[in-house]
């Protein structure tokens, strides 16, 4: 795509502060921090009182049939599972309760969490305590640097290495850094988690491995395969640089059900910046992205972008790539580059001494 035809602002979502409040909205501004925010409480109003009553029901009905965990799955990962995920990712970095109530921020990681398979407190220590301050480096534990980037077999490696691996190896990253109130956070929620799973499996082993542990296997495999699609084509000149080791997806529909997440260049720029204000922030600075040589894709999602990868469909993702600046190029030239900067390299010791724009 052409600049000409990005001249308009993107049509991701952004606030409206002129949109009327309604009383229901006005009474939990009164315990949230950001009047923006107010999509997560109806997103949690709906888990709670749609989904976590089906995951009882599965559980007192003895042996439900086939077709009522189809429904759940339907609900739990068709539905609710990207909204949450991007919900919990965006109260990490922005507490979503005021001071005085945030007792109430456990709400999300501790109960709606593991119905999503995110084990209470990992989460935050792996993204927070971790990825953000390593920046997809060597040493992030789940840097894709060593990995080539379109093929299935090295995914898979990704993949069980972090499923298997990641409790032990974040577990030694933090100490090493001496956060053991971090520590302590991600070791009780382990704890927790599979003390009340394995309780449950007494009470309904069925229902405990379908309800929890298969969408914790699952909720992993995604989460890899969307940061192997974030951080897919790193420029080995560079790869400390968040344009040149990222990418930024615009007006797809990720972006309406997931707060935004597509603009993930900005995220690493500005990891606290607000969700709604990432579409403003890449327009008023297309220019920086066209000068940095960042790849924007248009119309697809960070999964989407995995799966070509892993078809090695690099005409398809090269028709979805917004050219920024005046000298477009050609199809054969877009392929060239992506697929340049999906080659494994193991280390920044081995590219040329990072300069570019860092994480904030």
């Amino acid at each position: 795509m052409e600049l000409g035809n990005l001249a308009r602002i993107t049509t991701d979502p952004v606030y409206d502060p002129s949109k009327p409040l309604t009383a229901f909205d006005r009474f939990w501004c009164r315990f949230i921090n950001d009047p923006r925010d107010l999509p997560f409480i109806y997103l949690c109003l709906q888990i709670t009182f749609i989904l976590i009553p089906l995951a009882v029901v599965l559980f007192v009905m003895g042996d439900p049939p086939w077709w009522a965990y189809a429904g759940y799955y339907v609900l739990l990962f068709g539905i609710f599972l990207s909204p949450f995920i991007l919900m919990l990712h965006n109260t990490c970095h922005r507490t979503l309760f005021k001071p005085r109530f945030r007792w109430a921020n456990n709400y999300i990681p501790w109960v709606l969490g593991p119905f999503f398979g995110e084990t209470p407190d990992t989460y935050y220590a792996h993204h927070i305590g971790m990825h953000h301050p390593e920046n997809n480096l060597e040493d992030d534990l789940s840097t894709t640097m060593p990995y080539q980037r379109d093929s299935a077999g090295h995914f898979l490696l990704y993949f069980l290495r972090f499923f298997f691996g990641i409790f032990y190896e974040l577990t030694a990253y933090v100490l090493r850094r001496r956060r053991m109130k971090l520590l302590r956070r991600m070791m009780r929620g382990e704890l927790v988690y599979w003390a009340v799973v394995i309780a449950l499996m007494v009470f309904n082993l069925q229902a405990a491995l379908l309800v929890f542990v298969v969408p914790l296997v699952m909720t992993r495999f995604l989460m890899m395969a969307g940061n192997w699609g974030q951080h897919a084509f790193i420029d080995p000149a560079d790869p400390g640089n968040c344009y040149l080791n990222s990418i930024t997806c615009i007006n797809c529909r990720y972006n309406r059900t997931s707060f935004n997440d597509g603009y993930h260049i900005s995220h690493h720029l500005k990891p606290n910046l607000h969700w709604t204000e990432h579409p403003l922030v890449f327009e008023r600075e297309r220019q920086t992205y066209a000068r940095e040589g960042a790849l924007v894709f248009e119309g697809i999602d960070f999964f989407q972008v995995w799966a070509a990868l892993m078809a090695k469909r690099y005409d398809w993702l090269a028709r979805h790539v917004v050219h920024l600046d005046e000298n477009n190029q050609g199809l054969d030239e877009t392929v060239a580059l992506l697929k340049r900067r999906t080659r494994k390299f193991p280390s920044v010791r081995d590219s040329i001494a990072p300069t570019g724009a860092r994480t904030a």
